[in-house]
């Protein structure tokens, strides 16, 4: 990785210190909000128990029940303790536990041993960690204490989803110390939405409230307040084309999956649904059914990692059938190109909010091809949370299938350092000015300006596609006081792990041979071809090995790149 230059210094050293600012006034006000959070009065009951909708395994109510706890590839014996007392193996499986999403497969397993167990578990997180921390709600403490705004947020939904399980047989005196307890944990998220909480965890903490105030006997104006706030926070961060701010395919999954339950909470009550939810919802299904390569995963951009195939299809069911297909999502940034059984995804949107780039990708132009349900061109995708080297390397342009100039990344990252700690790796520059539009000759062009500021230049990429090819051609353009001629750059392809490929003989192209059926051929006339080992994060089973083709150019004049792959018919 390159070194930071000066004026990425100052900026942001510039950018540190605004932070530190922010997270000073909300410390100085948290005896304020910690006082206001310990008067928050609890409603009498709740009325309703949405739906959620994520897939739920009766069997793993038994490992919870014999203290075996699996989170994002750690698993945890307690020996007889309480899990929440027990020091956890990493911060992903930390927030798992926390945010007690696992509780759907206990209500799955519907016996009164697993009611029993949720009930239990319950009382032990309110005796260990009931009361909310002081300091900032962003802060370290709030985070170990299972505090901070998106894990409280979960906890929230999932007690409300889950409250037949954990109230089933409960006297009154644990009903009123639930009740506290959720109204407690909603009134540390108002005061952290009102105390300049960021990114995309306020929209995750506005729909806590708005479910707790729907599904709760509260006060009507308590309610109003809720919802407006809910309304903010989906003008604020769902795009007009259905996508999220992050441009994160994995955003709009975890917002359905809140939105989508919220969305039945208001039928259920009989209270009017506010459009802006109803238009929010109607708009990312179509997104997402784009997103979606025919072997049901989701295209690898900006943060999205394994799909969960299951999850997908439970969500695309709530579609409209008669809903329109999208090929193109202007706000959101991406492309679509279906010819035949062959289609092409390409990210053609700019770098989102400083706020909302926690885990976006320097992956500007990139793509990602299928034929029929065989991916071919893949990005290396995100690894599991908690991964830092390598969430790391799959940020960087080398990890997606797009060129990248004298090794240097589209976008740049705020270091992992003790003095950017609080920037969380937020893109502290990148491409702004993106384009995508239908040339006259049938080709979509593609421009970013990511590599403008530092080398003068442009990339432009045109595709042409059709069921037995795709036509593809890389361009440098200066900008004006540009170079007249270009540093290396390369152009990479990787390729999904279950294909095998072989340079051909004359060392200009590449087989590449799917286990499904049909060949494709790489072909880059007069250029150095080669295949390097690459590396494929999304996967449930962890990182694998797999390959890429790179063509590589010195540096030279500005001269267009060209390169094919056509099928093979067998």
């Amino acid at each position: 990785m390159k070194t930071p230059g000066l004026a990425d210094r100052i900026a942001l050293t510039s950018l540190v210190v605004g932070q530190g600012a922010k997270r000073l006034r909300r410390g100085l006000a948290a005896p304020l909000r910690l006082a206001a959070v310990w008067r928050a009065p609890a409603p009498e009951r709740l009325v309703i128990a949405p739906q959620d909708l994520r897939t739920a395994d009766p069997t793993i109510a038994d490992d919870i029940y014999g203290g075996y706890f699996v989170f994002h590839g750690k698993t945890v014996n307690t020996h007889g303790e309480s899990p929440f007392a027990i020091e956890p193996p990493s911060p992903a499986w930390r927030d798992a536990l926390l945010g007690f999403g696992w509780l759907r497969h206990l209500r799955a397993a519907d016996t009164m041993l697993s009611r029993a167990n949720a009930r239990a578990l319950t009382v032990d997180w309110m005796r260990l960690h009931g009361s909310p921390p002081g300091g900032d709600p962003a802060g370290r403490q709030a985070m170990q204490a299972g505090w901070s705004a998106e894990v409280t947020a979960r906890r929230v939904l999932a007690w409300i989803a889950h409250s037949p399980l954990i109230l089933d047989g409960a006297d009154r005196l644990f009903y009123r110390r639930f009740m506290k307890s959720l109204a407690r944990q909603c009134a540390w998220l108002a005061h952290a939405l009102s105390g300049g909480l960021e990114g995309e965890a306020r929209l995750f903490a506005a729909a806590a409230l708005a479910e707790f105030a729907i599904c709760a006997d509260v006060a009507p104006g308590r309610r109003r307040r809720a919802l407006r706030l809910l309304e903010k926070e989906i003008a604020a961060q769902m795009l007009p084309d259905g996508g999220h701010v992050t441009r994160n395919p994995r955003m709009v999954v975890d917002a359905l999956l809140t939105l989508l339950p919220l969305r039945q909470a208001f039928a259920a009550s009989g209270a009017q649904t506010p459009q802006s939810l109803i238009t929010a919802i109607d708009r990312m299904l179509p997104l997402l059914r784009m997103l979606r390569h025919e072997d049901g995963a989701l295209a690898l951009f900006n943060g999205m990692g394994a799909t969960r195939p299951d999850l997908l299809a439970t969500l695309l069911a709530y579609e409209d059938s008669a809903a329109g297909s999208l090929a193109h999502a202007p706000q959101s940034g991406y492309l679509r190109l279906d010819a035949g059984d062959v289609s092409l995804i390409a990210d053609v949107g700019p770098a989102p909010p400083r706020a909302f780039s926690c885990e976006a990708h320097a992956g500007a132009l990139s793509f990602e091809m299928t034929c029929g349900a065989q991916r071919l061109i893949v990005n290396c995708g995100a690894p599991e949370r908690g991964r830092g080297a390598l969430r790391e390397a799959a940020r960087q342009t080398a990890a997606h299938s797009t060129l990248t100039l004298a090794d240097v990344s589209s976008a740049r990252f705020a270091p992992t350092t003790a003095l950017s700690e609080w920037l969380d790796g937020q893109i502290v520059a990148g491409p702004r000015e993106v384009t995508a539009e239908r040339a006259g000759d049938g080709a979509h062009v593609a421009t970013h300006d990511g590599y403008l500021r530092r080398f003068g230049l442009r990339h432009r990429r045109a595709f042409r596609l059709d069921d037995r090819s795709v036509h593809v051609t890389d361009e440098l353009i200066p900008g004006p006081r540009g170079p007249a001629e270009a540093p290396p750059f390369a152009v990479r392809l990787h390729l999904h792990p279950s294909i095998r490929c072989a340079l051909n003989p004359t060392g200009s192209g590449v087989l590449i041979e799917p286990p499904s059926g049909d060949a494709w051929a790489f072909h880059c006339e007069g250029e150095s071809v080669a295949i390097e080992e690459s590396a494929f994060f999304a996967s449930h089973e962890g990182p694998r090995p797999t390959r890429q083709i790179v063509v590589e150019r010195p540096a030279g004049p500005l001269a267009p790149l060209a390169w094919r792959l056509e099928r093979l018919r067998r």
